[in-house]
């Protein structure tokens, strides 16, 4: 039983990709996957779930919560969500799931209460930590109320698992764990998905592509200042930025003030397949995160084939430490990453060696059967320790 606040057709960032390609990948190994989760139209209730897997959704709307109290909403939506997991529908009355799968604190108390009815072992994967997200500085209100709800789950549950070994470290230290309770396995990608339509070769204009979450800790702001710097460096640079997010306004505005509407594009969010076409056309995807525990826009780009500059940091950092697969820059700093879109833009040499790297890095270490096989090992041993 896998437990996921997002899962597509809800996306608000990489981990609904992760479990979704979990799940699938599990179901295609032989086993018998039950995803829950939630949903905030009916028309998401009835959405095509991933091949071999069970995918059962309940409304959480919640009117009489006021939207600045997200902790109380969210656990509104976990008590939706255990009756879900508990009053199973008609067709898998007498299922009873060996392992309980949650995805972050959002659902957290849901899968620890669904744990403890089937008797089952409690896995639970943290992609990131609300300290990490705050630079290890925490600020009164939602934040501290979230760091103590993943350091309770982080004590519930039977294991951990966490994409990077930053954030495994942050888990052992931060919650004073001990290592063996805690296991590293990457996020993974299905790289045909991205290689989809790719062009025979790699395009020669000077279009940068990033898109997420638009949140400030993303970092598109300095994205922004850095293409305004190219715009005397590189002719017809021109960049795209997109998705949606809280901070889309403030974005807008920087863009608009600093004159470079011109050359950059805020299209908001855009279907997978448009945005696989958009990156197929980049002279270099840009991931300029000032945090990310792990970054499964880098490793969608490594699949499809561009080019990758990566902020020097967390998981990003690490995805590509080693590999010749990207190149990194100094987070937050504009004027550096600048300098090295214009090399990756402009030395031909260096991008096709990115791009093949990349591509032999996502096929060795990032395909789902392994990612799957890994995780399956975690459930093995959670339920041998109880």
């Amino acid at each position: 039983m896998m437990l996921s606040w997002d899962f597509p057709p809800r996306a608000t960032g990489g981990t609904a990709a992760h479990v979704a390609g979990l799940s699938e990948a599990l179901a295609g190994a032989g086993h018998d996957v039950v995803v829950l989760t939630v949903a905030d139209r009916p028309a998401e209730l009835d959405a095509m779930p991933p091949p071999g897997v069970r995918v059962l959704r309940t409304l959480v709307d919640m009117p009489y919560l006021p939207p600045t109290e997200s902790v109380a909403r969210t656990a509104s939506a976990n008590h939706a969500v255990t009756k879900l997991g508990v009053a199973l529908p008609a067709d898998l009355r007498g299922w009873t799931p060996d392992v309980v799968h949650g995805h972050d604190w959002r659902l957290g108390w849901a899968a620890d209460t669904l744990a403890a009815r089937f008797d089952a072992p409690f896995v639970l994967t943290m992609h990131g930590t609300e300290r990490a997200r705050h630079g290890g500085q925490l600020p009164l209100g939602p934040a501290t109320d979230v760091h103590s709800i993943e350091w309770w789950l982080a004590f519930q549950a039977d294991r951990l698992i966490s994409p990077t070994r930053f954030i495994v470290e942050q888990l052992i230290t931060g919650f004073e764990l001990d290592a063996e309770q805690v296991v590293h396995i990457p996020n993974g990608i299905d790289p045909d998905v991205w290689r989809t339509g790719a062009p025979a070769h790699r395009p020669a204009e000077p279009l940068v592509v990033s898109w997420g979450r638009v949140q400030y800790e993303k970092g598109f702001q300095v994205l922004a200042r850095a293409i305004n710097e190219l715009r005397s460096r590189v002719p017809d640079v021109h960049g795209v930025i997109a998705g949606r997010g809280s901070y889309l306004p403030e974005l807008q505005t920087q863009v608009d003030v600093e004159g470079v509407s011109d050359i950059i594009d805020l299209p908001g969010y855009l279907p997978e397949n448009e945005l696989r076409e958009l990156v197929h056309q980049a002279g270099c995807v840009v991931i300029p995160s000032l945090y990310e525990p792990f970054g499964i826009v880098a490793l969608e780009a490594l699949a499809a084939g561009a080019p990758l500059v990566v902020a020097r940091t967390g998981g990003l950092a690490e995805l590509i430490a080693g590999t010749d697969a990207g190149v990194t820059f100094e987070p937050g700093n504009p004027d550096d990453l600048a300098d090295v879109i214009e090399r990756v833009l402009t030395d031909d040499e260096l991008a096709e060696r990115l791009v093949g790297s990349a591509r032999d890095l996502v096929e060795r270490k990032y395909a789902w059967d392994a990612i799957a096989g890994a995780t399956a090992d975690v459930y093995s041993g959670a339920k041998r320790s109880r």
